[in-house]
């Protein structure tokens, strides 16, 4: 525990000392306006709560988190936590579509040597595309469909999302050893017996692996969706609207509150993960 401290205690440090140091030629600059003089604990106290500052400091963070979500009724539009709800909705069906999507390939790369040939190098030359460029694309052609709302940001947090699962699944279902495959020859196992009693369960640590990082990158993929449609709900709706008028507090507020989401998203498949591999006797 105490190194965690310490480590936050020294993120914390250099952050305030990084706000005073690219707060306080604005506020020097206030005060020659104003003909006075500004030094020292002034000077720092006062790049500590400016209302645009560069930096906020760590306090003004966490003030606008509490005033966004304990502060706020969960359904005003003022409140992060409606935002994020608005944002994890997407991120949940994109992350869902990424696995489902994920898995197939991976069974069909692993039985399918085509597949291996074929698909598996797409699968990774599709990861070399900006998701900033193909963004905008989904949208635009699911638009021209007449599709609209929270299936084009599920498509693109799917697109980020079910790289990691192929890869992840793929490692997985060729990690039984080749004895363990030959014992099951040996017991005239058939290829659906083979996956669903040696391949699947081996492929288990791999997949809750790859699905940690499948929902970041979902959720990433679900406020960049965000971005490009102008939306007026989400936390890719805070972070347009803080920089449209240089709120920066609440550009913070929101990063934070994604990755609180993230956290709380990836620690819930960790205890998925440990409950069903203690149950697979894998613990």
């Amino acid at each position: 525990m105490l190194p965690v401290l310490t480590v936050v205690a020294v993120i914390l440090g250099l952050w305030y000392a990084a706000s005073v140091w690219l707060n306080a030629q604005w506020a020097l600059d206030m005060a020659a306006r104003q003909d006075r003089e500004l030094g020292g604990i002034a000077l720092v106290l006062d790049t500590w709560s400016q209302d645009k500052p560069k930096l906020p400091a760590p306090h003004q963070v966490a003030a606008e988190l509490w005033k966004t979500t304990i502060g706020q009724n969960i359904t005003s539009k003022r409140s992060l936590v409606y935002h994020g709800w608005v944002t994890l909705s997407a991120t949940l069906a994109g992350f869902g579509l990424g696995t489902v999507l994920g898995i197939s390939l991976a069974v069909g790369i692993v039985y399918n040597r085509v597949m291996d040939m074929s698909v598996m190098p797409w699968v990774i030359a599709s990861q070399t595309i900006p998701i900033l460029a193909i963004a905008p694309m989904i949208i635009v052609v699911l638009n021209a469909m007449g599709i609209s709302g929270l299936l084009p940001k599920a498509m693109i947090s799917m697109y980020l999302s079910f790289f990691p699962v192929v890869v992840g699944m793929v490692k997985g279902l060729r990690s039984p050893s080749r004895m363990q495959l030959d014992q099951m020859r040996t017991w005239s196992a058939t290829r659906p017996q083979e996956f669903l009693r040696l391949r699947l369960p081996a492929s288990m640590p791999y997949l809750f692996a790859s699905m940690k990082i499948a929902m970041a990158a979902s959720l990433v993929g679900a406020i960049v969706g965000e971005l490009p449609t102008g939306a007026v709900a989400g936390l890719g709706a805070r972070l347009l609207a803080g920089s449209y008028y240089g709120q920066t507090i609440q550009i913070w507020s929101a990063l934070f509150m994604a990755a609180i989401v993230a956290a709380g998203m990836v620690g819930l498949i960790g205890l998925i993960q440990r409950v069903t591999l203690k149950r697979m006797g894998m613990t």
